[in-house]
């Protein structure tokens, strides 16, 4: 309640004149107190008064709650962290309408929040301020922090997030109301639904994660958060409000909220702030209990370009330059996905970029634009995939072409010829590590002598979680340990400290913040080359890559390791043994 508010009331009631308004305003804004402060420092106003005026303006009823016994099974709808942010007390709940006691019943984002929390009707009773303080104390006092709705909890932990919401700008697209679906739009444009939904973008832009899955089961709803890779459980809203958020997520993005039969993709943008902004790509995928929303964040601002700072080692990364600086050629990347093949080109086409080159790029989808470059997104449901794509390439005079990823013999077949016909081809595959992509190839009936004259250099790689620096430990290793991770006893008895994260406000509780690339890199030399034209296997193309120097993924985990950046658990998820 404001202070013009308040005033008419008091002005009304005769506790105050008009000629003392204006005073009361000119000390209130002297002073920085509000004018009832005065009032009640000046004995004037009392709560006793206060109460009576809020209960008659507002026709709800008052009451002293220092005589009521309030039934502990009601006190445990609301956790401590609602009642003492909002000054409310649940009193009594009967049936689905649940009573609270309240300093100021003109509070409906209080109501709101509380409906939306406890799916209950909300009845508003007025009580003193030192009456609720005296309740709260009572009831909450010694309350458990995890008490309460699970809301409840997110309400309080997320209270900065919150007075943030509001600096959120949506690109809400305009969409149609059917008559079947009029119930659902209302529903998600809901003030708490809205909220909801901004809270939860914002919540993943600052924890800079990667993805939110929105997961719809038979008798639960939840939210998680993919961090560093790792995905994390962080929300469980009531699953009455299910088909209302994900219908608020597809109003977002523009997508049909009528049609939940089949698979939907789409894009949110929204800005925080003034200037950043971030997109988001949609998928929507039906599921037994109802339809499962994925959204990717594309946070051009978090791109990294800069190849000496995605992981390479010095003698990783000379090479690799020199793959892609060649006239023609193909240079391929492999791994999972969700292993940074992505950033990993993009990096590449950026060290490529020039006034003097024509780039081509071949994306499904495309994940963020990059100045100077023709990016193409790939739309299989019009025929435009890699392979259409990349014959319409070679007709735009391409210097350097990128295809997002090589699935199928049409595609390799287009790719190997470009790269032999004076072009700079950049490419995935899905392959376990860097010589087992040449098997891939030739599996898919490309000859082995176009696959040694096309490409110029195989790369594997895996993103490692990095250990939060501001949790950073040693911890006890034994040497036994450290041999069967495939480090040397050279390298053990140089000395060695290994590191563990124990958690702290800054990683979340993980001891993980942020990731490192674990790089394999095969020079296809004269020596390799020949040995595929032999009918070599990808474990003897290993073994021969690993006599001629290249360091294994490994291996260059083991040395994040020693270094510091990484963990035992990291090393061991992310690589698989050399022998």
């Amino acid at each position: 309640m404001n202070n013009r508010q308040l005033t008419g009331m008091l002005i009304r009631r005769g506790i105050i004149s008009l000629p003392e308004l204006k005073q009361l305003e000119d000390l209130s804004a002297e002073t920085g107190e509000s004018i009832k402060d005065i009032l009640f420092r000046d004995n004037r106003l009392d709560e006793g008064q206060l109460v009576d005026i809020l209960s008659e303006q507002y026709n709800v009823p008052k009451i002293e709650l220092s005589e009521l016994d309030i039934d502990p099974e009601v006190v445990t709808i609301l956790s401590s962290q609602i009642v003492n942010r909002y000054k409310v007390v649940p009193i009594s709940r009967i049936g689905n309408t649940l009573t609270v006691a309240m300093t100021d019943p003109s509070n409906m984002n209080a109501q709101d929040d509380i409906k939306f929390l406890t799916d209950y009707n909300v009845e508003v009773v007025v009580a003193s301020a030192s009456d609720i303080d005296d309740a709260i104390t009572k009831y909450y006092g010694a309350a458990d922090k995890k008490s309460g709705s699970v809301l409840g909890e997110l309400a309080f932990d997320m209270e900065d997030l919150l007075n943030e919401v509001d600096t959120l700008q949506i690109n809400e697209m305009e969409f149609e109301e059917g008559d079947n679906i009029e119930e659902t739009i209302r529903d998600s444009s809901d003030a708490p639904v809205v909220r909801l939904v901004n809270m939860i973008l914002l919540d993943a832009i600052k924890k800079k994660a990667s993805d939110i899955h929105v997961e719809p089961y038979e008798k639960s709803f939840r939210i998680r958060l993919r961090m560093d890779g790792v995905l994390y459980d962080t929300l469980h809203p009531p699953r009455h409000m299910m088909d209302a958020i994900i219908a608020r997520f597809k109003v977002m993005s523009n997508l049909d909220i009528a049609e939940k039969r089949v698979p939907q993709d789409g894009r949110i943008k929204i800005k925080v702030g003034r200037d950043e902004a971030i997109d988001f790509r949609v998928s929507v995928c039906p599921v037994i209990f109802g339809e499962k929303v994925v959204l990717r964040l594309l946070d051009k601002s978090n791109l990294q370009l800069d190849m000496t700072k995605l992981g390479f080692f010095e003698e990783q990364l000379v090479p690799f330059k020199e793959a892609i600086h060649k006239p023609y050629g193909m240079c391929l990347v492999t791994g999972p996905t969700g292993s940074g093949k992505t950033v990993t080109l993009y990096s590449a086409l950026f060290e490529l970029n020039n006034d003097a080159v024509n780039i081509c790029t071949a994306e499904d989808p495309v994940e963020f634009n990059l100045e100077g470059i023709n990016q193409v997104p790939i739309r299989d449901q019009i025929g435009l995939n890699f392979a259409a794509a990349l014959r319409s390439f070679l007709r735009q005079d391409p210097d350097i072409i990128m295809v997002g990823e090589i699935r199928d013999f049409e595609t390799g077949e287009i790719a190997v010829k470009a790269a032999l016909t004076g072009h700079m081809v950049l490419s995935t595959l899905h392959t376990n590590d860097a010589p087992s992509t040449i098997t891939r190839l030739m599996n898919m009936g490309i000859e082995s002598f176009l696959v040694t004259s096309s490409v110029n250099i195989v790369m594997a790689q895996r993103l490692g979680r990095r250990i939060c620096t501001k949790c950073k430990e040693p911890i006890e290793v034994s040497e036994d340990e450290l041999l069967k991770l495939g480090i040397k006893e050279s390298d053990i008895a140089d000395g060695y400290q290994i590191y563990e994260g124990k958690g702290c406000e800054i990683c979340n509780g993980t001891g993980y913040k942020g990731r490192i690339a674990f790089y394999e890199v095969m020079t296809m030399n004269d020596t390799i080359k020949e040995a595929i034209l032999n009918g070599a296997s990808s474990m003897e193309l290993k073994e021969l890559a690993i006599q001629l120097g290249m360091s294994t993924m490994r291996r260059s985990a083991n040395r994040r390791l020693l270094e510091g950046i990484t963990t035992i658990a990291e090393v061991l998820r992310n690589t698989a043994p050399d022998d």
